[in-house]
């Protein structure tokens, strides 16, 4: 019986570890692109559910499931609407987008990783533009809308991360 007791005991810690791990994984992934910050929150509130005494609903876990998703769909979306809204043509679009994944590319073989993906976007934006034959002034406020869409998918992403952490470490204060 006393066994049972502590492999019960022992099997809440590790769940609760598990979701710490995965939100700060998910608050480190809001903020460096290489990492999926959505999912990884996500996923520390799923580990946390399965905690005895932790009744987080269906339909809390489907919502903010869908939330999750939404935003990590989101962040690859946005940086190609900000090019596109301050008046960056196809070639910026596909240039922001050529950016962003040569900036991933570079992150995985060199170790500068935040500074090519922030930067990849806003310079393949620049570089579609002036390939295009689009004037100096109009390329860079292309490239400047890339990097302002870059910065909205950082904040969304890290406004989830802090929701998930809420409700991660409001519920396991209780529990330990």
């Amino acid at each position: 019986m006393y066994l049972c007791i502590f492999l019960d005991q022992i099997m809440l810690y590790l769940l609760i570890i598990l979701a710490v791990v995965l939100m700060l994984v998910g608050l480190v992934g809001a903020i460096v692109p290489v990492i999926a910050g959505p999912p990884f929150s996500f996923a520390g509130l799923l580990a946390l559910s399965f905690v005895p005494g932790i009744d987080y609903t269906t339909e809390f876990l489907v919502v903010m499931g869908l939330i999750g998703a939404v935003i990590f769909v989101l962040d690859y979306v946005v940086p190609i609407w900000g090019t596109k809204t301050l008046g960056g043509t196809k070639a910026g679009i596909r240039g922001s987008t050529i950016g962003l994944i040569l900036g991933l590319l570079v992150t995985i073989v060199f170790p500068i990783g935040f500074i090519a993906i922030l930067l990849g976007p806003f310079i393949g934006a620049y570089i579609g533009e002036k390939n295009a034959g689009t004037d100096d002034k109009l390329a860079w406020k292309s490239a400047f809308g890339s990097f302002l869409g870059f910065l909205a998918g950082t904040f969304i992403k890290t406004v989830y991360a802090l929701v998930c952490i809420f409700y991660i470490v409001k519920d396991s204060i209780g529990l330990l």
